[in-house]
């Protein structure tokens, strides 16, 4: 039920940030990227700026009654938005503060419906089912985008926007109709005084819990600025209009359903995958950067695509499968405030860079923070973790924890009498 509904919203959720990206690049201004770091600037901010609440909101509150009245906020958001640009209203300081007031509803809604998974399954299936949710929402970016920019380019964004408010039906009957008696209901956390500074606590007696917010601050700071990357890209090198602009952004949410599933069908995330990931992102961006036309950069795009839900499912299932229930919402708060809450930072340099460089060199900036991402997990788990890498039989052999991976495969009669076992 619920992942019906979220996938009709989320389609909707994408075709708006296409919208919205166009619309502040090619209407609203002459192409300027900065402009654009500053609406993601005043999206994303309100996520770092209302932590010490959202994640007691979510830790403390019905998260069933808390997400019926975000996604209420954010659809009243889209049709105001989507009023303004139809009559031809609409200035980009009006696109600013639609931005902020969505960034704001956005604050709470991130965390509670992150954590609400666990509502939904319990912890036998909780990392599946993170993985399963990312790929809901992944799917649909490899729709809407698609959808919004042949809509743009036949009936316009303000069009868009509406169809997005009308979006947000689907989610809130979704909501509506669930079984509540069969929910997963987690115990609460016990209001007390200084209930955000505990949360900061129990993150810093947890050098894994630190290492991974570090490696997502990185990656969400400099990384995670797709629309600036794609749209910069699409229109000042490769001079492409708005429903190739949507093409790509599909390309790159195909790579990322993949990820999302291939993270679906682990039992448990590692900390390994995590360092995987990081690297093939900046291996990605690298790869994208040089790429001399339209299709190879969309090629690399599947490869930045994976690897970004590879990293992001992979430490959404770590943090919340190895943090105590009763302190979920808070952890997970402070998780999604510095992956999002970091483009104040990092969305205007983005920008500021694609404008004065060229949008290739703000796509060696999403390179740096990949392997800087992965320089920080190898440092946590030599530090840790025991990691060792030496050369053995003329092979690399990484242990850790004391626990070396079998150098040589098995004979094949080993695997044949061990499939004969098990069956």
């Amino acid at each position: 039920m619920w992942a019906g509904g979220a996938i009709v919203s989320n389609v909707g959720t994408w075709m708006q940030r296409t919208a919205q990206d166009w619309l502040v690049l090619t209407q609203l201004t002459h192409k300027n990227a900065t402009a654009m770091g500053v609406v993601m600037a005043l999206q994303f901010g309100p996520q770092l700026l209302l932590l010490p609440i959202t994640g007691f909101a979510a830790d403390h509150f019905d998260r069933r009654k808390l997400l019926i009245a975000t996604q209420a906020s954010m659809g009243a958001l889209a049709l105001g938005l989507g009023i303004l640009t139809i009559t031809g209203f609409v200035q980009l300081w009006h696109v600013f503060a639609f931005a902020f007031l969505l960034g704001c509803v956005s604050a709470f809604d991130s965390p509670a419906r992150q954590t609400f998974v666990s509502d939904l399954v319990g912890e036998a299936d909780l990392s599946n089912a993170v993985a399963l949710n990312s790929t809901s929402f992944n799917a649909a970016r490899t729709i809407g985008p698609a959808i919004a920019g042949v809509l743009i380019a036949s009936i316009g964004s303000g069009w868009v926007f509406l169809i997005n408010a009308v979006s947000f039906g689907a989610v809130l009957c979704s909501l509506g109709l669930l079984r509540r008696d069969e929910l997963h209901q987690e115990k609460r956390a016990i209001r007390t005084r200084g209930s955000f500074v505990e949360g900061i606590r129990y993150v810093a007696n947890r050098p894994d819990l630190k290492a991974a917010l570090l490696m997502f601050f990185l990656i969400g700071t400099f990384g995670f600025n797709f629309a600036i990357f794609v749209s910069t890209m699409s229109v000042s090198v490769f001079h492409a209009g708005a429903s190739q602009y949507g093409l790509l952004t599909s390309i790159m949410a195909v790579g990322s359903v993949v990820g999302a599933l291939m993270s679906a069908r682990r039992e448990k995330p590692r900390i390994t995958l995590l360092l995987t990931g990081a690297a093939i992102f900046g291996v990605g961006f690298s790869l994208a950067a040089i790429m001399p036309n339209y299709w190879l950069f969309g090629m690399a795009l599947v490869v930045i695509g994976v690897s970004s839900q590879t990293f992001s499912t992979t430490a959404n299932g770590l943090v919340q499968m190895s943090t105590e229930p009763v302190m979920r919402g808070r952890v997970m708060a402070m998780l999604l405030a510095i992956a999002m809450g970091g483009t104040p930072i990092g969305a205007p340099i983005v920008g500021w860079i694609a404008d004065r460089f060229g949008p290739r060199w703000a796509l060696a900036v999403g390179a740096f923070a990949g392997f800087s991402a992965a320089l920080v997990c190898i440092r946590y788990l030599t530090r840790y973790r025991n990691l060792q890498v030496r050369t053995v039989a003329g092979r690399i052999s990484i242990s850790i924890d004391g626990r070396e991976p079998r150098i040589q495969p098995p004979p094949a009669e080993v695997l044949v009498a061990a499939e004969e076992v098990a069956t």
